[in-house]
């Protein structure tokens, strides 16, 4: 009872990948997984609330590129790239401190529907409760842009002093279907939490997109169907030699036909006998 897992962190290796794409051995990973987490920490401290829906990190070398995955770009980017820019070099002094030779590349990559986002929809509604709009419609609107997107399904849960009260509590809604359990569904989760006068209230999303067909499953059916007998061409086969002059008269029969003369029939006239008035 109540061990819960991690929605995207079940379907890694299956569906999902990982937001981290390098190798260190046992000395340098340590020091590689706190690197990350500071780098993404100090990337939605500084974008804010509601804007970045995931940090991607890839090392090779001496390079380390950071790729942003956010709805709003231009908030990131800046005016002229001069936040980019910034960005940048504060990320290559952070890196620079355990290794001199790395180099940052930061990139950032729009999200088409923001309103499919888990975590863009989770610090959304957590952006609501800051400014003291009821947590019923703000789940409620949050659900409604889902489903308006082609959602499959979506559930929300807002635990904390909803509404001031004294007593924290729980409170959920759910449209469609969210099954947890199939692991080629394509679940997104996302969590935040709203910092209120009254204190935090947290917030968790999952929202259903549809069903993901693993790269394996994939492979087979497409070596299945290839591996099928196909049915045979029979116009490219030969003729066999009994039935070759039959075909040859069957394929001269139309020009025959049309160069043939048509013969033209006169119909019997019938002979009309004279009948005088007192013959019957």
């Amino acid at each position: 009872m109540g061990q819960k897992i991690h929605p995207v962190g079940f379907r890694v290796g299956v569906i999902r990948g990982f937001d981290s794409h390098w190798y260190f051995s046992k000395k340098g990973y340590g020091p590689a997984l706190l690197q990350d987490h500071k780098i993404r920490n100090y990337i939605k401290g500084r974008v804010g609330l509601g804007n970045v829906s995931r940090v991607e990190i890839e090392r090779a070398a001496n390079r380390v590129k950071v790729t942003i995955f956010t709805a709003r770009p231009g908030a990131i980017i800046g005016r002229g790239g001069k936040g980019i820019d910034e960005l940048t070099d504060f990320l290559n002094r952070m890196i620079r401190r355990t290794d001199p030779t790395n180099v940052v590349q930061v990139n950032v990559t729009e999200v088409r529907q923001p309103e499919l986002d888990a975590q863009l929809v989770a610090e959304n509604i957590c952006q609501q409760l800051e400014k003291r709009i009821s947590h019923r419609r703000a789940m409620r609107q949050a659900m409604t842009r889902c489903m308006r997107m082609n959602g499959r399904g979506i559930k929300v849960q807002v635990s904390g002093r909803l509404g001031g009260s004294e007593i924290a509590r729980t409170e959920g809604d759910k449209v469609g279907k969210i099954p947890l359990h199939t692991i080629r569904a394509d679940i997104d989760y996302g969590v935040a939490t709203a910092h209120t006068v009254y204190g935090s209230v947290g917030c968790k999303v999952w929202i259903y997109k549809g069903e993901v067909l693993p790269e394996r499953r994939l492979r087979e059916m497409d070596a299945a169907a290839a591996a099928a007998p196909r049915k045979k061409d029979r116009s490219d086969e030969a003729i066999p030699p009994a039935f070759a002059a039959t075909q040859a008269e069957i394929d001269s029969a139309p020009a025959a036909i049309e160069a043939a003369p048509v013969p033209v029939v006169e119909a019997p006239v019938a002979e009309v006998k004279e009948t005088t008035g007192g013959e019957a």
